[in-house]
């Protein structure tokens, strides 16, 4: 039987509702076995997280607890070099069988960056990516890109077909959510309750996360 995964990495600095809702969205919506949510240790186009790397995949552990259509991956935590994604793909793909299918899921700022990643033109020989789309999302993909679109996109999600290779766009329900606001909420003591799951608010109090 083919296996279908989805993973989305960030630095989940925090993990929030945003994360989690486009994940579970893109599961159901595709019949995903699962998507793996991958935190970054030394993610390689901003500065590292102050918050240290074990707090950061603790809360995702306890943001996806008891939500079988999610789960945490440590791999790029154990590594001592920038959390490349084609060095996870490989990962991943090394663990997978032939067929199965991998999807990695992208926003749509992350995918106008793309160009600028580590031997990003083989990350199609991996997996497929799909772009999570929103509404208010405003800034222009590179030509670069606009000829990979043209080349590999399916206009229907549904029909993305072997284990990668293509590109698709999925429309998300619009969360306006940042880890950015939400450190800086936490560090005017203001409550962010409902922005991130309650156990991951019960973790950031526990451990004084955040604070000014």
């Amino acid at each position: 039987m083919v296996r279908r995964i989805g993973i989305l990495g960030g630095t989940f600095n925090p993990i929030h509702i945003g994360h989690l809702r486009g994940a579970l969205e893109v599961a159901e919506q595709f019949g995903l076995d699962e998507v793996r949510l991958l935190p970054n240790a030394l993610p390689p186009h901003r500065e590292a997280p102050r918050v240290a790397a074990s707090h950061r995949l603790a809360m995702v552990a306890c943001a996806v607890a008891g939500e079988p259509a999610l789960r945490v991956d440590d791999r790029e935590l154990k590594r001592d070099k920038p959390s490349y994604s084609i060095d996870t793909l490989e990962s991943l793909r090394a663990e997978l069988a032939e067929h199965d299918q991998l999807f990695m899921l992208l926003g749509w700022d992350a995918f106008c960056g793309l160009p600028t990643w580590h031997r990003w033109e083989e990350l199609l020989e991996h997996c497929h990516i799909l772009v999570l789309q929103r509404p208010d999302a405003d800034s222009d993909a590179p030509q670069v890109l606009r000829d990979l679109l043209a080349a590999r996109s399916v206009s229907d999600p549904q029909a993305l077909s072997g284990p990668g290779g293509q590109l698709a766009f999925v429309w998300q329900m619009p969360l306006a959510v940042s880890a950015t606001q939400i450190r800086a909420s936490l560090a005017e003591a203001k409550s962010v309750r409902f922005l991130v799951p309650d156990a991951v608010l019960a973790y950031i109090h526990a451990h004084g996360l955040y604070r000014a």
